[in-house]
């Protein structure tokens, strides 16, 4: 699967993923208002606002990304109604072409990392017809748990070729406080990103591995240590952008070669228009304000890896 998503990168000269982690706040009126007027201010049509603006901004987006990355919790806080939105979404994606990244941080013991993995980026049995739940090409993966964590990922990708991305460093602020101790003289992420390494083997595709890691725009020194400790696994990397990160920052997450990195950003694209740098555009040109927002981001990152 790592060889779609890079194949991708290529066609597209675009290291980028869109985060599709729509608050209702997002929302432009025009769409709530349409959504509430045939489902009542329900979780239903909260649900159906949110899948709609999400629409428009692949379909505004998807000719110039390689993928999107749904944040399941954002879908996850409107119930039932929430993860078929979720679901509507990865699929209408999907149709468009993109790989679909499903951020949802999983990690449990292996009965249950592996009831995880098949319902996100495996398929079920049910009788004897068999069915593809979620159908991500990607999902994020814990690994608090260890082996017995991500084996069972590692797994179903290896029997459905998909691939996952394993948290090594988060771009968050307090990130440091299990993430940076010291463990026998070395950060505990060194020790997380070397076990990426070793789990990655045994998942390679092509000169990557279907195992990627995480590593926040945050934090440029140690993804340019951990880069060298990883060079065959891929960086998905939070944090551009509203966080903080910057193209610049950036540069050692990549490999001689180009790849090796694919960058997301979130509020920044799908909430373009409320930004003042997008102040001509509309909440009703909401899609034409991500639109500008990816073209700004790929030129940035682009600029800098080249």
């Amino acid at each position: 699967m790592i060889s779609k998503l890079i194949k991708k990168i290529k066609e597209k000269d675009a290291p980028i993923v869109v985060g599709l982690d729509p608050m209702l706040s997002y929302v432009p009126e025009h769409i709530q208002k349409q959504a509430f007027s045939e489902h009542g201010e329900t979780l239903e049509g909260a649900a159906a606002a949110i899948f709609e603006f999400n629409k428009g901004i692949v379909d505004a987006t998807y000719d110039l990304i390689p993928a999107v990355k749904p944040q399941i919790a954002m879908y996850e806080q409107f119930g039932v109604p929430g993860i078929e939105a979720f679901k509507k979404t990865v699929d209408y994606c999907k149709e468009k072409g993109l790989v679909v990244i499903g951020d949802i941080k999983r990690g449990d013991i292996g009965s249950t990392s592996g009831a995880y993995a098949v319902g996100h980026i495996g398929t079920v049995t049910v009788g004897s017809k068999t069915y593809v739940p979620f159908d991500e090409d990607f999902v994020t993966v814990n690994p608090y748990l260890g082996t017995d964590g991500v084996k069972p990922f590692i797994d179903v990708c290896n029997a459905n070729d998909r691939g996952i991305f394993v948290l090594v460093k988060t771009s968050n602020p307090s990130s440091g406080e299990f993430q940076d101790r010291e463990i026998d003289g070395r950060p505990l992420y060194e020790l997380v990103a070397e076990k990426v390494n070793e789990w990655g083997a045994m998942s390679m595709d092509g000169d990557y591995s279907n195992v990627g890691c995480v590593i926040g725009a945050t934090y440029p020194e140690m993804g340019k240590k951990l880069r060298k400790l990883m060079p065959n696994i891929y960086i998905l990397v939070p944090g551009y952008g509203a966080q903080g990160g910057k193209a610049e920052d950036l540069v050692d997450y990549f490999n001689e070669d180009g790849l090796g990195a694919i960058v997301n950003s979130s509020r920044g694209i799908i909430a373009a228009y409320k930004n003042t740098k997008y102040a001509a555009y509309s909440a009703e040109a909401y899609a034409d304000a991500s639109r500008q927002a990816v073209i700004d981001m790929i030129e940035d990152i682009n600029g800098a890896r080249k």
